[in-house]
């Protein structure tokens, strides 16, 4: 994937979780996390600007893990330099953090770096499509 990758990403995992029912506030969560997370490969992973995605959802959780080549950065430097104004960068880790129920950094054996995310879902129903 790269860069203009994300919308479509995005469209395929709402599509899904509108599919299961799940609630439109944590539709949103979800996609704005996974969005902050596609924005940071962007954004650090140098000139290895490809990435991958894998998304996994069962009825109660929805799994979030995007890997890239690049060289990856400072998780605990990067979470203890808060940005002075709402303007500056540095907000895609808070607002993971804020978002889902689990993240997680990791260099995988091959060498890449990955971030993990997982949101516990809340599902309505009556939001669920059914087949026609």
């Amino acid at each position: 994937m790269d860069a203009q990758s994300v919308p479509l990403v995005r469209g395929l995992l709402r599509q899904a979780l509108q599919y299961l029912g799940v609630v439109a506030s944590g539709i949103d969560e979800v996609l704005l996390a996974l969005s902050e997370a596609c924005a940071n490969v962007v954004q650090h992973a140098g000139e290895h600007e490809e990435y991958q995605v894998d998304v996994t959802i069962d009825d109660h959780v929805c799994r979030i893990t995007v890997l890239d080549d690049g060289d990856g950065f400072d998780v605990a430097a990067a979470a203890a330099a808060r940005p002075n104004s709402p303007l500056d960068g540095g907000r895609g880790l808070v607002l993971m953090q804020a978002l889902v129920d689990r993240l997680d950094f990791a260099h995988t054996e091959d060498g890449r770096h990955g971030v993990h995310l997982e949101k516990q879902l809340v599902t309505s129903p009556r939001l669920r499509l059914l087949p026609t």
